[in-house]
């Protein structure tokens, strides 16, 4: 069972501070976490992860009161060259929430076919062979 925002784990294995894609999707399907994007308006316009919460950057000065703090929240950016995951990070943890950040971010998620929304549709790719066990 998960602890309040102010300590300890919400049932996610280990204490590392990220997750893989696979790790990530597992842990938002268990409902031991919440998968929130730290993108822009533009760029979660374009596709975001299915359930995903908005979170950009120029919205971190207000209240967040509205992220859950029953459980986790895994933050991610465009991919793996994109660090806008980590600053949101380092302020929610400053917050007290439990976070973690989610390596490859959206280009990963998508290439591992998960599903993603786009104008209100959900869809999913085909699983690229190059970062998924087929």
């Amino acid at each position: 069972m998960g602890l309040s925002r102010r300590g300890g784990s919400h049932g996610l294995p280990g204490r590392r501070a990220f997750f893989f894609v696979v790790a990530a999707a597992e842990a938002q399907a268990h409902g031991t976490a919440v998968i929130v994007d730290t993108r822009r308006q533009s760029s979660w316009d374009q596709g975001h992860v299915e359930g995903a919460l908005h979170l950009p950057k120029d919205a971190l000065d207000a209240p967040l009161g509205w992220l859950p703090d029953d459980r986790t929240l895994i933050v991610y950016g465009w991919g793996p060259g994109c660090n806008g995951a980590t600053f949101t990070a380092q302020r929610l943890l400053l917050e007290g929430f439990d976070v973690r950040e989610m390596i490859g971010g959206y280009e990963y998620w998508v290439r591992n076919g998960f599903a993603v929304e786009r104008a209100n549709h959900v869809t999913q790719e085909a699983p690229d062979p190059l970062v998924t066990h087929v």
